[in-house]
């Protein structure tokens, strides 16, 4: 069988740039970005949260009846937001039991709730969001605060924010996502510095 190469480059690239989280591989080269050089966690911690996200998404797609369910998982520095939607609690508790034992999993917020899985309108609207969050971050004015520090994820018109930040740039941060069109809660999981 003869793979065909240039689309299964083109579907990673496009997955990975989505994401958000992993670096573009360019013939063989990690290409990084601003995000890499400017994040307070070591290289090794990002490698390890895209493995923490990538154990405890695939085991979740094995555990029976989730495929019921729409869930998303973001690691940061070693916590865990589980975020989407299960249809009973059952399923939901289990997808936190799953995370949880994930041996590099410092800590798991099972923001899951309880409902059918969101329609793609709604996950484009949660996607427009979040570019219109990180968009705002840049806009900031305060100190040396770098908006690439902060990790944002949108499901349902719910704002996470996550990373390692002073408790000024944790307060500024949610102050930009109070100003976007279409937030309707914001929820503060970083890790404060100070």
């Amino acid at each position: 069988m003869k793979i065909r190469w240039k689309p299964v480059v083109l579907v990673l690239a496009t997955q990975l740039l989505a994401s958000g989280c992993a670096p573009l591989i360019v013939g063989g080269a990690a290409v990084g970005g601003a995000s890499v050089v400017h994040d307070r966690r070591t290289a090794g911690t990002v490698v390890e949260d895209q493995a923490i996200e990538l154990r405890i998404a695939t085991a979740l797609a094995r555990e029976p009846g989730m495929k019921q369910a729409h869930i998303n998982v973001t690691s940061f520095n070693g916590v865990v937001l589980l975020s989407g939607e299960a249809p009973t609690e059952a399923l939901r508790k289990r997808a936190g039991d799953i995370a949880r034992a994930d041996k590099k999993a410092r800590r798991v917020h099972n923001e899951i709730v309880l409902a059918a899985p969101s329609s793609m309108m709604t996950r484009s609207s949660d996607a427009l969001i979040t570019s219109r969050v990180k968009g705002a971050l840049f806009k900031v004015k305060l100190g040396d605060f770098d908006p690439t520090r902060v990790k944002v994820v949108t499901e349902n018109g719910t704002v996470f924010l996550m990373g390692l930040v002073t408790h000024a740039e944790g307060e500024a941060a949610t102050d930009a996502a109070r100003g976007i069109s279409g937030v309707q809660r914001i929820v503060k999981l970083f890790e404060y510095l100070d």
